[in-house]
């Protein structure tokens, strides 16, 4: 019978048996600092694998700081942390599918590694901008309490680990460098193949951070930049030139098979919604059409160099100007998409071809109708964000040449959208994102069920506007929230005069509501004050609006279970449980989740047989009974079931025997269930 590991994934150790595969030549021993002996890898023999020439000491193209190594080490140091569920917090509890994570982001990423892992369609994080006035997060865990004191200088009344990242130091921008690195390459493994990450910042760190991605996402995978104008008015703050936007950087996880909605009309009378709520084309000069749909009218043909070539199912024909050209083989068509093509002139229009060039390829055979675009560019971020903001649904209008932005998709709408939402004079949260630009992002997602991370959540806008779009369109899409406790009086004291009258805000919010002064509390508050709002508006629509609590938390466990062998037989005695006091079945139980790898979202129940309680996770997916001297009918019981997994105490059992006996019960009724105990 296996025990529970209790700690984040190995990502070292996953890696080098990776590599063990592809190399096992280059796979060697080595000990580690108890004397055991672990697989290392041979780099020199590894190099010379991978290259006819040794590479050291030339030079290369790089991008590098102060920090990077170290960066990249604590992103795949495992950590003896767990996530705690906090239920008198949560909304919705037993039925909410949505995750609203406190602590540092860097541990959440780890943990939720093997729960998570490929899973997440989307991340969108806001991170620091590091303008001199950011805190940057201290990520070295090895250090104590006392030594971090001593090292920062700067710690608040919770213990939190952030610095003041000042312009006077001189690793600004590396220490900004390394906390961000870090946590893009967890982030990376938790996208799905199809994913996309969306990442806002500002001048300071645009540079680095695109480098930065362009390492981890791959420049390939590059997707856009966009200029995002959310102050339109500029900053009073700025020197020299008003600044009125900052960026959004896009990359996708694999870009050959990453998609966006197909919505890029020349105008807002050229779309309309379909069932799924993403927008369509009704006109006829660019159209995605389906199986057994036939091209639309085609306008605007007025001269003979005016051209519509188009793809016909029922004859298989390609026609221009409605003569046969020619026949095409169906197997190059995938997913049962057509391609429609436009033609102006003679003039390249929006990456079509001229009439002789589109000629040309197909009697060559060269004509791509393998993914069904519109165009033959895989993305055209510019013209996607513009065309919806030019639609009314966006509350954006356009005059001419100049688009008009409504305060639904600026910062100070975000703020006064606060306001209201509050009902108080200030906005409690400093430089909100605004919901409106958000739930642009997110309509492009090529999915209406799907998980949304930010692991930078802030004042939770991104929840917000998954709420908005899930109840406007009825998807049916999911977030995880993950974001420090950030003192609010730490802040205060710190904080530039722009911001002081958002955190009195908040604080006094706080007292309102008998809560800690915590960033995390107000944002909880907005996402519960957002769903009612939106249920009133939308008195129709079904969404959740609830929210699991976790928090993050030293390991569930006591030193002794990850180390007995270190522990006289005498101490063992004294050692009653293995299992922190403070601990309750609930906290154990997704830690036992956690650990095997489950999402934290799923349903759960609790029952009790013969005054034992049995937790039952997502249909038998998990099932789990932490009493001591569980009788052999509870046993059995469970065993009926046939649960995929099981999980009991090692105080469950008075002895080795019934040990024993347990395994050779689920054995006969119950063959394919794993059994592990804590």
């Amino acid at each position: 019978m296996d025990k529970m590991k209790f700690e984040s994934a190995d990502i070292t150790s996953q890696n080098i048996e990776k590599i063990a595969e592809l190399f096992p030549n280059c796979i060697t021993e080595t000990k580690d600092g108890n004397g055991n002996l672990k697989k290392a890898i041979n780099f020199e023999l590894l190099k010379q694998d991978l290259s006819k020439d040794i590479v050291d000491g030339k030079e290369c193209y790089e991008f590098t700081w102060v920090g990077k190594k170290e960066s990249i080490i604590e992103a795949n140091r495992p950590i003896r942390k767990t996530l705690r569920p906090y239920k008198e917090e949560s909304v919705n509890w037993d039925t909410t599918e949505n995750l609203y994570i406190e602590g540092d982001n860097l541990e959440v990423l780890k943990l939720l590694q093997e729960s998570y892992l490929g899973k997440v369609k989307m991340i969108y994080i806001d991170p620091p901008y590091n303008t001199g006035n950011d805190f940057i997060y201290n990520d070295d865990f090895k250090i104590s309490q006392d030594e971090y004191e001593i090292e920062s200088g700067i710690i608040d009344d919770l213990g939190n680990r952030f610095v003041k990242n000042t312009d006077t130091n001189g690793r600004f921008h590396s220490d900004w460098c390394s906390m961000i690195y870090s946590r893009l390459m967890l982030a990376r493994n938790l996208l799905s193949e199809d994913g996309f990450i969306f990442i806002s910042i500002d001048d300071n760190e645009q540079s680095n951070l695109e480098k930065i991605c362009d390492e981890i996402f791959s420049e390939r995978n590059f997707i856009g930049k966009l200029s995002v104008e959310n102050n339109p008015k500029g900053r009073k703050n700025s020197d020299y030139i008003s600044v009125s936007s900052e960026y959004c950087l896009i990359y996708a996880k694999n870009k050959g098979i990453s998609r966006f909605v197909e919505n890029i009309p020349k105008s807002a009378s050229d779309m309309k919604m379909d069932e799924n709520g993403n927008y369509v084309h009704t006109g006829g000069r660019r159209v995605l059409v389906g199986e057994n749909d036939y091209n639309p009218k085609v306008t605007n043909i007025n001269s003979e160099k005016n051209y519509s070539v188009y793809f016909r199912k029922e004859d298989n024909k390609l026609t221009l100007k409605q003569e046969s050209i020619g026949e095409i083989d169906l197997k190059l068509i995938k997913e049962n998409y057509i391609k429609y093509y436009s033609y102006f002139k003679d003039q390249l229009v929006e990456n079509t071809y001229t009439k002789s060039a589109f000629l040309d390829l197909f009697k060559n055979n060269q004509l791509d109708f393998s993914n069904g675009k519109i165009y033959e560019k895989n993305y055209s971020d510019t013209i996607r964000i513009k065309s919806q903001l030019v639609n009314k649904k966006y509350k954006a209008i356009v005059h001419g040449k100049k688009i008009d932005f409504s305060l639904e998709l600026t910062t100070t709408g975000a703020g006064t959208y606060l306001k209201e939402l509050f009902s108080t004079e200030n906005c409690p949260f400093s430089a909100p994102k605004n919901i409106g630009f958000l739930k642009i992002l997110v309509s492009l997602l090529n999915s209406n069920d799907c998980i949304v991370l930010d692991f930078f959540s802030g004042s939770s806008s991104t929840a917000d506007a998954i709420m908005h779009l899930n109840a406007e369109r009825n998807l049916k899409m999911k977030y995880i929230m993950v974001q420090l406790q950030e003192n609010l009086d730490s802040n205060l004291k710190t904080a530039k005069i722009t911001e002081k009258n958002s955190i009195l805000e908040a604080i006094n919010i706080c007292n309102q509501n008998n809560v800690p002064h915590l960033l995390t509390e107000i944002a909880k508050e907005r996402i519960r004050r957002s769903a009612k709002k939106i249920a009133e508006e939308n008195p129709n629509a079904t969404f959740d609006g609830g929210f699991r609590v976790f928090k993050v938390d030293d390991s569930n466990m006591k030193d002794v279970y990850y180390a007995p062998a270190e522990y006289y037989q005498s101490l063992l005695d004294k050692l009653e449980s293995n299992i922190k006091e403070d601990r309750t079945d609930l906290d154990l139980f997704f830690g036992c989740i956690l650990d095997w790898g489950l999402p934290l979202n799923l349903s759960y129940t609790s029952e009790t047989i013969e005054n034992c309680s049995v937790h039952t996770y997502s249909d038998n997916a998990l099932v789990a009974c932490f009493n001591d001297n569980i009788p052999e009918s509870v046993i059995k019981e469970i065993a009926k079931r046939k649960p995929l997994r099981v999980v009991f105490r090692d105080s469950s059992f008075a002895d080795t025997p019934s040990k024993i006996n347990v395994t050779e019960i689920f054995k006969l009724l119950s063959p394919d269930t794993r059994v592990k105990v804590i």
